[in-house]
């Protein structure tokens, strides 16, 4: 083994680890206030929602590619192939989904009392299990496709038109049919990202209005300790921006993949790691929103 197929295989292995551990720390804080009877918050679903789809994004691209980085190739056929990038693509779009959920639920608790979206205060905590079962659906349908681009290494079929995609292979169909695919798996995922860009800007402008009317009262006040819902959106506002970064350098990376006919390892290595990124990363920024200390966000190590 190459030493720098070792060196893959350990941060593959590192970064899955260190994600599933954060999803589940996270979790099993959400399972302990749900039997406790706790205060649960009601975008608490969407997060839980999140959690599973980093689960899955986690395991389905990180377990096969520190595999494959070890030496374990050819192990997956044709069927198992499709089966693991399909799991993927849903759990990557349920991560889209609901972290724009999250940014535009937010946007609506903290609007004002006087702006047009007071109205759907009340009646958003009633859509939300709507909306994230809409996510899921939507997810499972348009990826129901990508499977044809996508064979195992086992299968010889066709070997001129297919590109080595680490674990598995890419194949390659008609471009117009294969263009018309590519815009039809994107779209939901260019306009959550634009819908997430515009809550971001959204919550931005109410915190700054917030803070300026309130400045007169800080300095007559000692306790400058911001509220939930600041800090809620402050957490929420560095996940969109955690992820939207590390979308658009993934999609970067995995337009080079796809337009290219044989990608290098090195490409396809990279574009995987990038896209573990955010799955890794967001249970530890969505852990400054849990009241509790920080510490009982790992107790179940103790246990």
């Amino acid at each position: 083994m190459a030493s720098r197929d070792l060196a893959l295989g350990v941060v593959y292995s590192s970064q899955t680890v260190l994600g599933v551990l954060g999803n589940f720390s996270l979790l099993h804080h959400y399972l302990f206030l749900y039997f406790t009877g706790g205060r649960l918050r009601s975008t608490d679903l969407v997060v839980e929602h999140l959690i599973v789809a980093n689960f899955l994004s986690l395991l389905s691209k990180g377990v096969p590619q520190a595999m494959a980085a070890f030496g374990l190739r050819p192990f997956l056929n044709d069927i198992g192939c499709k089966l693991v990038f399909y799991v993927h693509r849903v759990g990557r779009g349920v991560s889209i989904s609901t972290t724009c959920l999250l940014s535009v639920f937010q946007v609506i608790t903290i609007s004002p009392r006087n702006s047009r979206w007071a109205k759907l205060k009340q009646k958003a905590p009633k859509y939300t299990g709507f909306s994230v079962f809409l996510c899921w659906i939507l997810h499972m349908q348009v990826n129901i496709i990508f499977p044809m681009y996508v064979t195992g290494k086992w299968n010889n079929t066709n070997i001129t038109m297919q590109k080595d995609l680490g674990y598995c292979s890419g194949v390659s169909h008609n471009k117009i049919t294969q263009s018309l695919h590519a815009a039809l798996l994107s779209f939901p995922d260019v306009f959550c990202v634009g819908l997430m860009l515009w809550a971001s800007g959204s919550m931005v402008f109410i915190l700054f209005r917030h803070q300026q009317q309130v400045q007169h009262i800080h300095k007559n006040n000692l306790s400058h300790r911001s509220s939930p819902e600041s800090r809620a959106t402050h957490s929420i506002l560095v996940l969109v921006s955690t992820f939207v970064s590390s979308y658009i350098l993934s999609c970067l990376f995995q337009v080079c993949v796809a337009l290219f006919d044989n990608p290098s390892i090195l490409l396809v290595n990279t574009s995987a790691l990038i896209g573990m990124c955010f799955p890794t990363a967001c249970p530890f920024i969505l852990m400054s929103r849990v009241h509790s200390e920080p510490g009982l966000c790992f107790a179940w190590i103790k246990i």
